[in-house]
Parts: structure tokens; sequence; C-alpha cells
């Protein structure tokens, strides 16, 4: 039975701004954007019904403003926003090409642009959102020259070059100054980004060696004074009497011990829960055999440095235990990060290895019972520990604890559960 342990509330750092909320600012001002200047076009495209093929009439409009709609749902859902985008940016290069063969009479000179020409910007800031600088730059400078050959052809207009130039020429200076927008936007919060995460790693490092420091001097004075004199005693125990008080010295000096592995540095630090995560992933790269490795989203929050620790370094114990005792003959073994259904992290170690019957375990075996379960739960977490012989084993570490499970349970299986 493990007790739970009260867990302070997390400190969330202030990020004024970060490529994340970039990339929402930038995917709703370009969907909002997009979809008005295609309710300003509709009047245009309504004008010029007559003169296209209805089949090709319906797909333009419904590929067109289908996409950006689709982009106002998806900006805001914050879902699929760069397969939107980049399905508007190639829909409407599409559009441009096949223009002059969707008109009912291509030998008929049409009066008025295109009404394609008024979503033209509209198709390079969707390729600023979806691609990367330099396919949107392609994107840029390609679709302004095609929607500049249709303008010369009879059912673009039958413009000279020069026109048609002058409207290509005006197409990419308005999308470039887009792109560059997007672009220094872009760099600058990943830039901030990169700044923060680089500190606060360097936080953190400072943190574990105080952490640390502080754990060596209180074990330091607990050896020396509780634990020397014990067996000092104990050396010199040659009466019942002295063998009695050498005894209740050595409970006494185990109950210190206990204690101190039970007690943090009293330190309010946190780090967030995706530096933890990928800092598990990356332990697996200094073991002796692979570990499959899959991540799902992980919460934004944050995790005190004392209870990452104790998540990390139960994690790789459960990993060496798994390369220790697993066996090594066609043991496939993994590690599965996820949010957890506490608003946490959860980390699961499993391998298809021997197994071993949890309830049969000594306990004198530290690695397990100290190194994993006590660790976890003087962190406020709990362990879950999944196995039978022969079946294999998972371990579950999951931080915070429910407030329903608030202690660690140990089932033995009779089929061994995959990832």
């Amino acid at each position: 039975m493990v007790a739970s342990v009260p867990i302070g509330q997390a400190r969330q750092p202030h990020n004024p701004i970060s490529r994340r909320q970039i990339e929402t600012v930038v995917s709703r001002s370009v969907a909002i954007f997009g979809f008005a200047f295609g309710a300003q076009s509709l009047p245009v495209m309504l004008g010029q019904m007559s003169q296209m093929q209805t089949i090709w009439y319906y797909i333009m409009a419904i590929a067109i403003f289908g996409g950006l709609i689709a982009s106002i749902v998806a900006s805001f859902a914050r879902r699929l926003v760069m397969f939107i985008n980049g399905y508007i940016a190639i829909a409407y290069l599409i559009a441009l090409i096949v223009w002059p063969f969707a008109a009912k009479d291509p030998s008929a000179v049409a009066n008025d642009r295109p009404w394609l020409w008024l979503l033209c910007t509209v198709g390079t800031s969707a390729a600023a959102v979806a691609l990367s600088t330099w396919a949107a730059t392609g994107y840029l400078i390609v679709t302004p020259v095609v929607y500049g050959l249709v303008r010369m052809t009879p059912s673009g207009g039958g413009k000279s070059w020069e026109s048609a130039a002058l409207d290509t020429a005006y197409a990419i200076v308005l999308g470039g100054a887009v792109l560059i927008l997007i672009t220094l936007l872009r760099q600058a919060a990943a830039s901030v980004d990169t700044a923060q995460s680089t500190a606060l790693d360097r936080y953190a490092h400072a943190v574990r060696q105080h952490a640390t420091e502080v754990e060596r001097v209180q074990v330091d004075s607990i050896v020396h004074d509780s634990v020397l004199t014990t067996l000092l005693s104990a050396a010199r125990a040659y009466t019942p009497e002295a063998k009695e008080l050498a005894t209740r010295m050595a409970r006494n000096a185990m109950g210190h011990l206990k204690d101190a592995a039970a007690t943090s540095p009293d330190d309010d630090a946190t780090v967030s829960m995706d530096q933890l995560a990928h800092r598990i992933m990356g332990a697996t790269a200094t073991l002796s055999a692979p570990f499959g490795l899959r991540t799902e989203r992980i919460e934004d929050g944050m995790i005190p440095v004392q209870s990452a620790e104790a998540v990390y370094s139960a994690a790789v114990q459960a990993m060496v235990n798994s390369l220790q005792h697993a066996g090594d003959d066609d043991v496939r073994r993994w590690l599965t990060i996820q949010a957890s259904a506490s608003g946490g992290i959860q980390v699961e170690v499993g391998d298809t290895g021997a197994g071993f019957d949890v309830d049969t375990v000594p306990t004198e075996r530290l690695g397990l019972r100290v190194s994993i379960i006590e660790r976890v739960a003087n962190a406020g977490g709990t362990v879950e520990i999944e196995s039978a012989a022969g079946r294999g084993t998972v371990i579950r570490i999951t931080w915070p604890q429910l407030e329903i499970a608030s202690e660690f349970s140990s089932t033995a299986t009779t089929e061994q559960v995959a990832p």
C-alpha cells in the first residue's frame, strides 16, 4: 500500500509568444482573410457563370469555396490546418490551369478578368501556411505567372503581355509581402521557443544539481551520525544489553534513511511534461537493446522537478529491469508515453519476455520496490504492474495519481498486454 502524497500546484510559465501561438494566429488570419475575399469574388463569379461550362463551373466553385469554409473550421479547431491550406493552394492552381478549357467558347474574348484573379493572394497565402518557405516561394512565382498566361488567352480577356505582366507582378508583390510577414513571425517565435527551452534546460539542470547536493549532504549527515555510530556500537557489543542497544540504534538509523528517501528538497521549480517525455525517450539510446517508441499528445502542463526526476529514474529502471530479466530471444520491448487521465503524464514500459509473479518478489529486491514503486509514490504518482510468468511484463508509471486511485495496484495477468 502506498499512501498518496499531496502535490502542489505547478506554476505555468508566462510565454508571450511561441511558434504554436503564431501558427494559430496566422492560420486564423489567412482563413478569415480568404473567406472575406471569397465573399467579395462571389458576385463576379455568378456574373461569369454564363461564360463557363456548367460542370466545370460547379467543380471550381465547390472546390475553392468549400476549401475556404473548411479552412475557417480547421483554424479554430486546430486540426488539419496544413492539409486544408495545402488543398486550397493546389485547387486554386488547378482551377487557373483549366480555366481556358472550362469556357463555353474558348475563342470568345471575355470582357472582365476571371473571378479567380480576386483569390490569387488567397492561394499564395494558403501556400505560405501549408508549405515550407522555399516551396511557398516557388508557388508564389508559378501561380501569378500561370494567371498571366491565362490572362492573355481569349477566355481570360485576351490582354497584351504587358498588361498580363503587370497583373503578374502585382500578385507576386502582394503575395510576397504576406509570405515575408509569415516567415518573419515564424522565425521570431522559433527563436523565442529555442531560447526558452535552453533556459529551462539549464535551470532544470542547475536545480537537479542543487537537489542532488542537498540530498548528498543529508545522507552524509545521517551516515555519519547514525549509521557509523551504529556500526561502531555493534562491533563493540559483547553483552546482551549492548547487542539490544545496537539493534535499537540500527532500527533508528534505518528509519532516518527511510525518512530521507521520502523527503524532497523544498523547491518549486518545474519543467514541462514534453521535456520530460523527450528526456525519457532519449534514455533508450543508451540501452543495450532497442525499445519501440510510441508517443501521444502530452498535455501542455508543468511537473515539479523532483517529480520529473522520480518519473524519469523509475522509467529508466523499468527498462533496465526488462533488459536484465525479460530474456534475449525474440523479446519485443516498447516504451509508450501519453497524457494520463489525471491530466499529467503516463509512461508505459513493456516487454513480451519471461515475466514474473509480482507477489513472490523477495523484499530484498530493491530495484522494483524502492527504485520504481516507492520512488514514484513519494513523488505523488502511482505504479501499476501487469505480469505473469511466461507472459511478459507491463509497468505503467502515472503522475499525478488520481484521487480515486490513491494506492499502488499490482495485478498478475494471464495474457500479455500489447502496446
